[in-house]
């Protein structure tokens, strides 16, 4: 099994593992997610109707309102939450509700994560650091 090493910068501290899942596509999780279940609701998502909870969330950037900090602490609160994120640019709105709800958060790797990740991929996430372990399932 190969396993891929990428650098990256902390924005939310704290150390994550367990299986990603991949977006191609920015999320809201304001109106884009169930805190009740995790499940991805936006329609227009690449990974609707699959639940984020107990994942290492992988998309490239977030969108919507600034609820949407306050919708990550909803998830924690509903123990529906990503064990971690990992984004291409952390967005202010991600960024903070990762911190609040101390849910480890990297961005801008020197590698692009959507391509060296895959869904399913074992991922070690320590933000502290800023270093992502990838074993690679693909």
């Amino acid at each position: 099994m190969d396993e891929i090493v990428l650098g990256g910068h902390k924005v939310a501290k704290g150390k994550a593992e367990g299986e990603a899942l991949v977006s191609y596509k920015p999320i809201s999780f304001t109106g884009g997610v169930d805190t009740e279940t995790g499940v991805i609701t936006d329609r227009e998502s690449d990974i609707a109707g699959i639940s984020i909870a107990g994942k290492i969330l992988v998309f490239p950037v977030g969108k919507g309102s600034t609820l949407g900090s306050y919708r990550l602490l909803e998830l924690v609160r509903c123990k529906t939450q990503p064990k971690g994120i990992i984004n291409l640019r952390a967005d202010p709105i991600i960024a903070i509700g990762a911190i609040i709800s101390n849910i480890p958060m990297v961005d801008k790797l020197d590698g692009n994560p959507l391509e060296s990740i895959k869904t399913g991929d074992f991922v070690e996430l320590d933000a502290d650091a800023g270093v992502v372990k990838v074993r690679v399932c693909h």
